[in-house]
């Protein structure tokens, strides 16, 4: 059995938000999530980089993974419906 993020929220990073499940994506609703910010000479994939219960929190896991927080949005999950 492989390990979900609805279990262990980090299992999100990496990831499409649009691909997570629909169980997944119930539990990490009102999760903060970090997404690398588009520019016209950077086209980044659409993936998941950190996830938290802040803003903060998540610029901190991006920090520790020695990434500039300044380069990602950061949005709020919602509900899937």
């Amino acid at each position: 059995m492989t390990a979900s993020a609805t279990k262990d929220p980090q299992q999100a990073i990496g990831r499409s938000p649009d691909r997570l499940s629909l169980d997944e994506r119930m539990a990490l609703t009102g999760k903060y999530i970090a997404l690398e910010i588009y520019t016209p000479e950077d086209l980044p994939l659409r993936r998941i980089e950190a996830i938290g219960g802040s803003v903060q929190e998540c610029a901190r896991q991006l920090s520790a993974r020695g990434l500039d927080p300044l380069r990602f949005e950061f949005s709020r999950l919602a509900p899937p419906y």
